[in-house]
């Protein structure tokens, strides 16, 4: 069964460089964890934000070439989860059919973003690796989860 989820904060780890996307449950109070490069973060804070750059960005390329092609994606799917890499599909019609492209979740997730496609977990790795909103965590990881929420990229400028 597919849970169709949606991008609710990215959180960056500088110290790794590295970030988690969290996708949230539509419907629902589960919310999935993935930790994912930091160029990917930048594509889809980018993206978030609404902020356009200059020349195209790598997922921006991705899809003029699906246009290009006259087809459309139409949905991404974080299809599984195994020794602790997450896998996932990015679904394309095209004019023989539908064809599923292998992907990073991250990549995935930028492209359906660009194009506002919807985004889906399968059930079970929600169940290996979600975390419910309503189990209660300690007051650190609230306060930790609180700060990450209102943070803002000018936040990270260098300042003197």
């Amino acid at each position: 069964m597919l849970i169709e989820v949606r991008v609710k904060n990215l959180a960056f780890d500088l110290s790794k460089s590295g970030a988690m996307v969290f996708l949230e449950e539509m419907n629902g109070k589960r919310v999935l964890p993935i930790w994912i490069g930091i160029f990917e973060a930048n594509a889809i804070a980018l993206e978030l934000r609404k902020i356009s750059t200059a020349r195209p960005m790598t997922h921006d390329l991705i899809l003029n070439i699906i246009r290009g092609l006259e087809a459309e994606a139409t949905k991404i799917v974080v299809t599984e989860l195994k020794d602790n890499t997450f896998y996932a599909t990015i679904h394309i019609n095209t004019k023989e059919g539908e064809v599923m492209i292998d992907s990073r979740p991250s990549d995935a997730i930028a492209v359906a973003l660009r194009v506002g496609t919807p985004i889906y977990v399968v059930e079970e790795v929600i169940k290996q690796a979600g975390r419910s909103e309503e189990t209660k965590a300690d007051d650190k990881t609230e306060d930790f989860m609180e700060w990450l929420e209102k943070l803002d990229p000018d936040d990270f400028k260098y300042k003197m």
